[in-house]
């Protein structure tokens, strides 16, 4: 009896261990997904207000700008100026990059994505203040391009400190899901940008000239509010809390990406020429050339990118997923012979003034030509560097190739379009260019996907 009781005892006492440690785990694993549904989300809405503050300046530049700031009695040359602010803030985001990289890999990601969404929404609000050409003559573009350089360093430090919570966060088998997910900010801030200046350009041509198109930039305090308030509850990642237990913090990120890792830097930059500009060609430059050079109504051009952000926003969680299944380089293969084969294609079906055909085709330019590259550069960039220097290092990888496409681009193709009294072979022949170094860099750069990342915990 004595020995069937103390047996029976054992029993219980190791079923009831065994169910509490089962309960226990469960909790932890509930939590742990629960965490990295909150990082997933606070991500995708801090990269929303911020890519919204930037992009609502491009679609300024083109339907704005020309007008209020750098007037001129040549469209052509107030296009050229216009664009050329536009480009200001694609360099100033390898200085943000550098800074808060620096920042970011000393001290944690999440203290610099709060203090880069603040600088994106004072910058953008103080646009929405300015006076203009006609007011105070050159000291309107002046003080428009020293703001741009304000938002481009607040973006140039903040996407990588985005991408690197989720990534970070992330398992080997769906860090291409994951990482890519952040990248809905873009579409998301896209719609919000086109969406308002769609709506106020139906307006009279007086009262948006006049006032209205200030809401765009002015509306910017309130959502970058929202924002900081949410990267403000994140934890830090457990990749950085893991070096900071170490004592492996890096002292100088930035001079150990150029010194220790120049070859996964310069692949990072190459990666990024390609898609950022289909970026600019077709979504920022078409707005220009629709309504100036072909005299297309505005509505037809912003409803084409609108169209093609609603179908990025499933798009790009797609070639995520693809890619943890095929690779990184399988994608981006796909993506750079697109770019440039669809590069004279693009301004034939323009020239056809159809608005189904156009919308078309800027929703394939946009899709295939950057979405792909765009959705899986994300993941692949971080995948590339060891994770002291990580945060410095993709940023850098990433802003600075944005710099030399991005802020080229669209002034380029301004000068190309001038130069040649409309022609666009020039500029076709640029993409071609571009998309042969992504091309090249794609060959070169490891295959990361499903691996383990550099310097990382073990999962």
């Amino acid at each position: 009896m004595i020995l069937m009781y103390g047996q029976g005892a054992i029993q219980t006492r190791r079923l009831t261990q065994n169910t509490t440690g089962s309960n226990a785990i469960r909790p932890d694993s509930a939590a742990q997904s629960m965490e990295m549904k909150r990082v997933v989300l606070s991500s995708i809405i801090g990269t929303t207000v911020e890519w919204y503050d930037f992009l609502i300046y491009a679609t300024a530049s083109a339907l704005v700008f020309t007008k209020l700031f750098f007037p001129s009695s040549n469209p052509g040359l107030s296009a050229i100026a216009s664009f050329s602010t536009l480009g200001v803030g694609y360099f100033a985001r390898p200085m943000g990059a550098a800074v808060f990289g620096h920042f970011g890999d000393r001290f944690g990601r999440k203290t610099m994505l709060a203090t880069t969404i603040a600088i994106m929404g004072l910058g953008t609000f103080l646009i929405g203040l300015l006076p203009t050409y006609e007011q105070i003559g050159v000291g309107a573009p002046v003080l428009l391009v020293l703001l741009r350089l304000l938002q481009g360093v607040g973006l140039g430090g903040e996407w990588g400190g985005a991408v690197l919570m989720v990534v970070e966060n992330a398992k080997s088998q769906n860090r291409g899901l994951l990482g890519s997910i952040v990248q809905l900010g873009y579409p998301l801030g896209t719609l919000s940008a086109v969406g308002v200046f769609a709506l106020l350009s139906q307006m009279s041509e007086a009262d948006f000239l006049g006032w209205a198109w200030r809401i765009p930039f002015l509306i910017s305090i309130f959502l970058a509010g929202v924002g900081l308030y949410i990267r403000l509850q994140l934890q830090e990642t457990p990749v950085f809390r893991e070096l900071q237990a170490k004592d492996k913090v890096a002292k100088l990120p930035v001079v150990e990406v150029l010194t220790k890792e120049p070859r996964a830097f310069l692949t990072a930059v190459g990666l990024k020429l390609s898609e950022i500009s289909y970026a600019l060609i077709a979504g920022v430059f078409a707005i220009n050339y629709l309504t100036v050079r072909l005299a297309m109504p505005r509505s037809v051009i912003l409803n084409a990118v609108f169209v093609s952000s609603v179908v990025a926003l499933l798009a790009i969680p797609l070639f995520g997923l693809i890619s943890d299944r095929v690779g990184r380089k399988a994608m981006f293969y796909v993506g750079t012979v697109f770019a440039m084969a669809f590069a004279f294609p693009f301004f034939w079906l323009l020239s056809t003034k159809d608005p189904l055909i156009i919308t078309l085709t800027i929703v394939a330019a946009i899709t295939f030509g950057q979405m792909i590259g765009f959705a899986v550069g994300a993941p692949w960039y971080t995948e590339l560097f060891a994770a002291p220097v990580r945060y410095s290092g993709a940023s850098l990888g990433f802003q600075i190739g944005a710099a030399i496409s991005g802020g080229l681009t669209p002034f380029a193709a301004a000068i190309f379009l001038t130069w040649t009294d409309g022609a666009t072979w020039p500029i076709s022949i640029y993409l071609i260019a571009l998309g042969l170094v992504t091309l090249c860099a794609s060959i070169c750069a490891p295959e990361t996907a499903g691996r383990p990342m550099k310097g990382s915990r073990k999962e």
